[in-house]
């Protein structure tokens, strides 16, 4: 439910059961047009969050975690594609440098954190330490350890000073995965997303079960819960993330009124304009 009294988006109690059952193909993936039309919805919404956020000065974190190709960045895409990046913007940190090894660990992930009217989408977070890198042998025991001990209460200290936390982990199947992985090295255009790495992960699933296990025993909290996604069906995974994202996240319309463009002034007198032959075209070749 919103400030202004409005529920967030998604079917209400006036809708039939026929209404509320989604539209799907023979094989159960979603009908095409039904997803394309429920993500225009709800991205309509996000837009109206994103006026919302900035109005009222809130800083937003969304931590995006998960397996490898389990739909975090499908999701973020979707998510971003119709907002403004200087109010929304994704951080997908690289490996730590040597300097940044020295620091505090959650010194790096600090500097990128919101300021007023900004919403940040972490692509994988602090909880790398808890996660690839533990499985990876990255970090050592004791500083995973300390993650533990620190994660938690550094939570805490963000949602006291105002930020709004909200954290989701992208489940996905071992079979799911496979035939994902598979995809990007059969496309050309999505090869550069499968790494060695990814291919060293697939062999410790198990590891990376237990790893996920553990994170969640010490930091699925009560102030900064864990809400999970099922990442098996791509759209389905979207759509339920959007749409938990703009429920958990008070927020009213404030969009300003539709309205028609005025008549253009008329033009300066005694400005002519270069000739259009005397400016260089990139080539008509489509």
């Amino acid at each position: 439910m919103t400030k202004s009294g409005k529920k967030p988006p998604g079917p209400g109690p006036h809708h039939s059961s026929d209404q509320l059952r989604p539209k799907e193909r023979a094989n159960g993936k979603l009908d095409r047009a039904y997803y394309a039309q429920e993500l225009l919805k709800l991205k309509v919404e996000l837009v109206k969050l994103q006026e919302w956020i900035t109005s009222q000065g809130l800083r937003v974190v969304v931590i995006f975690e998960g397996r490898d190709a389990a739909g975090k960045g499908g999701s973020i895409k979707r998510i971003t594609e119709a907002l403004n990046p200087r109010v929304c913007r994704v951080v997908a940190l690289p490996s730590p440098t040597e300097r940044e090894r020295s620091q505090w660990y959650f010194q790096r992930y600090v500097e990128q954190l919101p300021a007023a009217g900004e919403m940040v989408l972490f692509d994988r977070s602090w909880y790398n330490r808890a996660g690839v890198e533990r499985v990876m042998g990255f970090a050592s025991e004791a500083e995973v350890e300390e993650f533990f001990r620190e994660c938690p209460e550094f939570e805490r200290m963000l949602l006291r000073s105002g930020i709004t936390l909200i954290k989701y982990w992208f489940s996905v199947s071992d079979e799911e995965q496979d035939r994902r992985f598979q995809d990007r090295l059969d496309n050309p255009l999505k090869r550069w997303k499968f790494s060695a790495m990814d291919l060293e992960g697939r062999d410790r699933w198990e590891d990376y079960s237990r790893a996920k296990d553990e994170m969640f025993k010490f930091t699925d909290t009560r102030e900064s819960p864990w809400w999970v996604v099922d990442g098996d069906d791509k759209k389905r995974a979207r759509l339920n993330c959007i749409s938990h994202l703009l429920s958990v996240i008070p927020y009213e319309d404030i969009l300003p009124e539709e309205m028609m463009l005025p008549p253009r002034k008329p033009a300066s007198k005694g400005y002519v304009r270069v000739p259009i032959e005397s400016q260089t075209f990139v080539p008509t070749r489509y």
